[in-house]
């Protein structure tokens, strides 16, 4: 099956998580950390199951994948107490940073739309508040109430669309992903997705959702869906 066409689009929505800042490998070690407890490894099969899923649906995921004697109160409460030590440290991703510049600069609506929670957002962004000021709205669809199902739910881009002032249209938006499930996301909505894979996932298994598969944010170039070049 061919990929989505290229075609021009008016507004952006970004995915969080392995798009702007460089968390994912922090997710990696706080869940090895907390199954390596019952001798077990979290595997990147595990991992693309539960990429971009709602916080108890992912733990969910690792839980039964991994038959751990624990609910998922007590998983997400082994998580949270890493998190609160990693999170606030966390980096920016290679040209995430001159991407959305770019595109706040010139007047393009964008947005974030993301599996996470309000606390663990916050967290997260907090050593970048400048730059994620700078978007128009944040779907938070781990808690937040008009979002019921998580990805590869279309709910989140949807409603990151629908919060937009102009209301576009899905094929206008494009979306920006590293996990499988939000390129699932994507497709499902309607919108174009640039995928940018996480290191260890087979290309192969969603190139025909995706628009365009970079290896960086630093590969893109926004002409090519009718935004305004780095040179404008």
């Amino acid at each position: 099956m061919a990929a989505p066409r290229v075609t021009p689009v008016t507004h952006v929505v970004f995915d969080v998580d392995g798009v702007l800042i460089d968390t994912e490998h922090l997710y990696t070690d706080i869940i090895q950390g907390i199954v390596g407890k019952y001798g077990k490894t979290f595997t990147m099969d595990i991992k693309v199951k539960q990429m971009g899923r709602k916080e108890p649906e992912a733990a969910k995921v690792v839980i039964e994948s991994l038959d751990l004697p624990l609910t998922v109160d007590q998983y997400l409460q082994m998580s949270h107490e890493q998190q609160e030590k990693l999170f606030p440290s966390v980096e920016l991703l290679p040209g995430a940073e001159c991407l959305v510049k770019h595109l706040h600069k010139n007047g393009v609506p964008i947005a974030t739309a993301t599996g996470s929670h309000t606390q663990s957002f916050e967290l997260k962004t907090s050593g970048h508040k400048d730059l994620f000021s700078l978007f128009h709205h944040c779907v938070l669809s781990g808690d937040d109430p008009e979002c019921k199902h998580g990805k590869p739910a279309p709910d989140c881009f949807l409603l990151a669309a629908q919060r937009f002032p102009d209301n576009p249209d899905p094929s206008k938006v494009l979306v920006f992903e590293d996990a499988p499930n939000g390129v699932e996301a994507a497709h499902a909505a309607g919108m174009q997705c640039v995928w940018i894979p996480h290191k260890g996932i087979n290309k192969e298994t969603h190139r025909h959702l995706a628009t365009l598969v970079l290896e960086s944010l630093e590969d893109f170039r926004p002409e090519m869906f009718g935004l305004p070049s780095y040179d404008s």
